[in-house]
């Protein structure tokens, strides 16, 4: 059965693999940095959000913070979650947004929680999981900031390129309720510099969406393993029509290779919508429509296209997933300059590219995916990761996981 917890209340962890859902009428920025024993990030690594998703044992997803809490680092005595609204020039006030943890294997909810009385707050510390005992527990926390994701960041640790002068929340007994969170002064928010785990080619713009976002203002961008772009150009989200260009050759003093580019749709539960491959070409009405199949990898440019109609996809659609299968059973130990890149269907200008540097001696790899925010915007991560199937049909679960 699940709990509802107010501020301060807490409950014992039975399961080591949660989900911690932010959800409000306003789009949100969800967030987790790991403290040590003295309340602070061990580096800047340690904010995990949207362009820096993965930290030991915290992975962030379009659902929400996924925490196991057996991977853990065992000098991370709490992860903290926390809620920024992308309208920077929003506050919480009438919006109270609701924290829901789940059981990530069964989707079952653990406990619920909403704080109250929120006034002139731009981010919140939601709840927090914490080592109490050689155990793990759950505290709901609700305390407000008035200046943004860079107050939180401040407070904790993590570098920005000025100091805010919001102070930190008081330490809270275990087992101890809060006070109401009073909200910290008015100021202008400090600009946030959230270093990535690995690094982009592009800067950021100056005027982006939100604070450490790489968009397409400056031009192309490179990603590396890892690296993220927000695909948003002049400030708004880009929806035009976009090709996603799969490319490779035959490592040198091999045949020809058969491999197959398809896309996976998921919805924001990671439940598998459709998948379009050289044996289902197009999906949803034409929104999504895959050039053919390359039987040999030979020739320049694109070896295989799929376009999609950003706009003309359903709403549920939060995710898609690009994979490159051999087919063959040609291990990708035998292919060279594996890539993808994102081109802007009309004007044939390149947007994002990603060239896998490393391979492995397995059969299926997934290249990248497109994420839709809840601001509209849509997201493109660069994976990189190898699974051993010759189709796309045996890569939908791992596929799930990486969104």
């Amino acid at each position: 059965m699940s709990a509802v917890l107010t501020s301060g209340g807490n409950l014992p962890l039975e399961r080591a693999q949660l989900t911690v859902e932010v959800a409000a009428p306003k789009a949100l920025d969800v967030s987790a940095l790991l403290l040590g024993p003295d309340g602070k990030v061990r580096s800047d690594a340690d904010l995990v959000f949207y362009n820096a998703p993965e930290a030991p044992g915290v992975r962030y997803t379009p659902s929400g913070i996924q925490v196991d809490t057996g991977l853990v680092p065992a000098d991370v005595e709490k992860v903290v979650v926390t809620a920024s609204l992308d309208d920077t020039q929003g506050t919480f006030a009438g919006t109270e947004p609701t924290a829901t943890v789940r059981d990530t294997g069964s989707g079952a909810v653990v406990a619920t929680f909403t704080p109250a009385r929120l006034s002139t707050e731009t981010a919140l510390i939601v709840v927090e999981l914490y080592r109490r005992g050689g155990a793990w527990k759950l505290r709901a926390i609700g305390q407000g900031y008035a200046d943004g994701l860079a107050g939180i960041a401040t407070d904790f640790g993590v570098s920005v390129d000025e100091e805010p002068a919001a102070a930190a929340p008081a330490a809270v007994p275990d087992d101890f309720p809060l006070a109401p969170p009073t909200p910290a002064p008015t100021q202008a928010p400090a600009p946030f510099t959230a270093p990535a785990p690995t690094p982009v080619t592009a800067p950021a713009p100056a005027a982006a969406p939100a604070p450490g976002r790489v968009t397409l203002d400056k031009g192309k961008v490179s990603l590396t393993k890892g690296g993220s772009v927000s695909l948003v150009k002049d400030g708004k989200p880009f929806l035009s029509s976009v090709r996603m260009g799969l490319g490779w050759e035959p490592a040198y003093g091999k045949r020809n290779i058969d491999l197959d580019a398809s896309v996976i749709a998921f919805d924001a539960h990671r439940k598998e919508l459709e998948k379009v491959w050289f044996m289902h070409l197009q999906g949803f009405n034409g929104a999504i429509q895959h050039a053919g199949d390359n039987l040999t990898g030979e020739g320049s440019g694109d070896d295989e296209t799929i376009n999609v109609h950003l706009q003309g996809l359903p709403p549920q659609v939060s995710g898609l997933v690009f994979t490159v299968n051999s087919f063959s059973g040609q291990k990708f130990t035998d292919v060279a300059k594996a890539y993808c890149r994102l081109v802007d269907a009309a004007t044939g200008a390149e947007l994002v590219r990603f060239d896998l540097t490393h391979a492995e001696p397995r059969t299926g790899v997934m290249m990248c995916k497109l994420v839709r925010m809840l601001s509209g915007e849509w997201v493109m991560t660069a994976l990189g990761d190898y699974v051993d199937s010759r189709t796309v049909k045996g890569m939908v679960k791992s596929a799930a996981a990486a969104l």
